[in-house]
Formats: C-alpha cells, sequence, structure tokens
C-alpha cells in the first residue's frame, strides 16, 4: 500500500466534516484558504459562513465597498488578506469576465495567491495533480523523513515540494492533499502527536531517532519589535475623532483614534497628550483609561488609551466624527474595537 492509499484510509473515517470540503467552486474555496492563512480553522470557520453568505459570489465581493469587507474581516488580523480579497475579486470581474480560475498557473496570477494557495485550489476544484505544502505538510514530513534541512531556506524548501510531488496520488490529488494536511492538524500535531497510535509510525525517521520535537527545522526566529501607541478617545455628549490608517504599516486603511507613538518605553511612560490637534476647543478633562499589551506576529504593542472631554466636537481635517452611540461602525483593530464596545457598555446599563 502506498503512502497515499494510507494516508487516505486514514482520512475518510477521521476528516472534519468542514464545509468548504464540500464543494468544487473555486471562489468558495479560495475564500476558504485565505481566510485560514496563519488561521485556526476554529476562529477562521465563522468568518468563512459570513463571507459565503454576504458574498456569494466573485462578483457580490467585488461590488462591495472596501470598509464594509474591512468590517467583516475585524478581528481576524493580517489584514492585508481582506485587501487582496477585495482587489482580486475585482480583477476577476475585469480581467476575466467574472469567471473564477480553477488551474494552478492561472491561480498563480491572482494577487495574494502563492504557490501553496494555487495547489490547494486547483486540487480541490478541478483534481489537478499540485501537491500541497503548508505548516501541517512541512511537520508531517520532516517527521516521516527526519528532514534537516530548515523549511524557511531555499534548499529545505525545495527539497519539501520534491517530496511532496513524488508522494501524491495520481488517481485523487485532491483527498491526498486533504489528507496530509488533516493528519497534520488532528494527528501529528506540533505539540503532543499521537505517536503511539500513528499509522506511520513504523516508516517515522523522527520517531526512531527521538527528534519529532526538533521536525521540522526553522532557522530563522522573529525578531519582535516593541512599539508604544498613546490612542485619544476624545469626544464630547455625542461624538468621538477618529481617522483612517494611510501608512503600509500595521493595520492599513483601517480606523482608529487619534494616535501618539512614543519612541520608547520611558516616553511611553511619561506621556503627557498633545493636544494641538484641538486647538481652541474647551476641554473639560483628560485621564489615562487603561493599558494592555497587544501581541502581532512580529510586534508587541504597548498601547495605552486616554480619554479626552471636550465641550463641543467639531470636525477636524483628516479626521471624522462618529457616533457614541454606534462607536464600531467601521473597521478598527482589535484592541481599538474592544475599547470602544466597553465604553458603550455602561451606557446602556444606565438604560
Amino acid at each position: 500500500m502506498t503512502f497515499s492509499e494510507q494516508l487516505t484510509n486514514w482520512y475518510l473515517p477521521n476528516k472534519r466534516d468542514l464545509p468548504w470540503r464540500n464543494t468544487q467552486d473555486p471562489y468558495k474555496i479560495w475564500l476558504s484558504e485565505i481566510i485560514l492563512q496563519q488561521t485556526r480553522i476554529e476562529q477562521g470557520l465563522s468568518y468563512y459562513y459570513t463571507f459565503v453568505e454576504k458574498y456569494p459570489t466573485v462578483a457580490d465581493l467585488a461590488a462591495a465597498e472596501l470598509d464594509a469587507v474591512l468590517k467583516d474581516w475585524e478581528g481576524l488580523g493580517y489584514y492585508s488578506r481582506a485587501r487582496n480579497l477585495h482587489f482580486t475579486a475585482n480583477s476577476v470581474m475585469d480581467s476575466l469576465n467574472g469567471k473564477f480560475p480553477n488551474s494552478y498557473e492561472e491561480l498563480l496570477k491572482l494577487k495574494g495567491v502563492g504557490t501553496y494557495t494555487a495547489a490547494a485550489i486547483s486540487s480541490f476544484a478541478s483534481k489537478e495533480k499540485r501537491a500541497v505544502v503548508d505548516g501541517n505538510v512541512y511537520r508531517v514530513l520532516g517527521r516521516l523523513y527526519n528532514i534537516e534541512d530548515p523549511i524557511d531556506a531555499n534548499p529545505g524548501k525545495k527539497r519539501y515540494q520534491e517530496i511532496a510531488d513524488d508522494l501524491i496520488s495520481d488517481k485523487y490529488p485532491d483527498l491526498h492533499n486533504q489528507a496530509i494536511m488533516e493528519f497534520g492538524a488532528t494527528h501529528c500535531t506540533k505539540h503532543k502527536p499521537k505517536c503511539e497510535t500513528c499509522i506511520f509510525q513504523k516508516q517515522c525517521l523522527a520517531f526512531q531517532k527521538n527528534t519529532i520535537d526538533s521536525r521540522p527545522v526553522k532557522k530563522k526566529k522573529n525578531k519582535i519589535q516593541n512599539r508604544y501607541l498613546n490612542f485619544y478617545h476624545i469626544a464630547d455628549q455625542n461624538n468621538f475623532l477618529i481617522q483612517q490608517r494611510t501608512d503600509k504599516g500595521i493595520w492599513f486603511q483601517l480606523y482608529q483614534l487619534p494616535l501618539h507613538e512614543s519612541l520608547d518605553k520611558r516616553g511611553f511612560d511619561n506621556h503627557i497628550p498633545n493636544l494641538e490637534l484641538l486647538g481652541d476647543f474647551e476641554i473639560f478633562s483628560i485621564h489615562p483609561d487603561r493599558n494592555l499589551i497587544h501581541l502581532l506576529s512580529h510586534q508587541k504593542l504597548h498601547i495605552r488609551f486616554w480619554k479626552i472631554e471636550v465641550k463641543e466636537l467639531k470636525k477636524i481635517e483628516q479626521h471624522q466624527l462618529v457616533s457614541l452611540a454606534d462607536p464600531v461602525a467601521k473597521a478598527f483593530p482589535k484592541p481599538i474595537s474592544e475599547f470602544l464596545q466597553n465604553q458603550l457598555k455602561p451606557k446602556l446599563f444606565q438604560k
């Protein structure tokens, strides 16, 4: 029995029932793949249902406003994925007459689609023989063959892809790809893999050599950057100020409260709000509200919210007024959205 046959025999009775496994529509499969990039299935599932319901076709997604798409993506992180979704939907409508591609080569031309995503969509939608290599596959193959080549260097990536290409089923590439990813996600897991009941135990070189915990090998470690952000909740009795992020860093095109970024921890600890923005507005009070730490893949954000009450807000250049009654109508980064929702709770309780 081949590796692929063993794998598929394990998969069929053990697979999870996931909605994107019950369709060959490349558009819906693409949605699921983009949503699940760097996202756990448990978290991404509700977003998939939201997008399929609100944007059942690529034409619906293309016709939506980017702000609406970003709002529906809120809380999922890595917002470039949402921007790429919207851009690609419009590209498909404009350049491909609204027909979403299902071949590997055509899929690679889409923004935000790399070799893994193109292989996944083409195999699931049209049974094209393209082997997927994602984090789960790296883990399965790295352990099975006890591979020492780092997965974040080109020689290692090439070797893994060659092995995956050799192992994939000629007849059922779609099942094979689903099976190897499912096996890595639920059985050959990163922590506490189920080695004692593994169907590949006798073949697994890492199990034999006791290197399970160190496979796959990764050369680079993410360097974490500390950033210190002071957000100002400037409000009168009815409204507060927001602005849209325009730099290409984190949270691009999302909305935020007016921001002052301190250069270092000392500046953050000793920060006094800069109120040049408010000009001659009558200010009632200024006080820090809460501190928190928000972790991103490469950044550690030290955040302080300041509450600044004024007599009457007016529109300020490059800022918008938002009603206190509906503080999260726009798409905000998760820590700001949660802060604003907490501001609303006392008012609801008083009613």
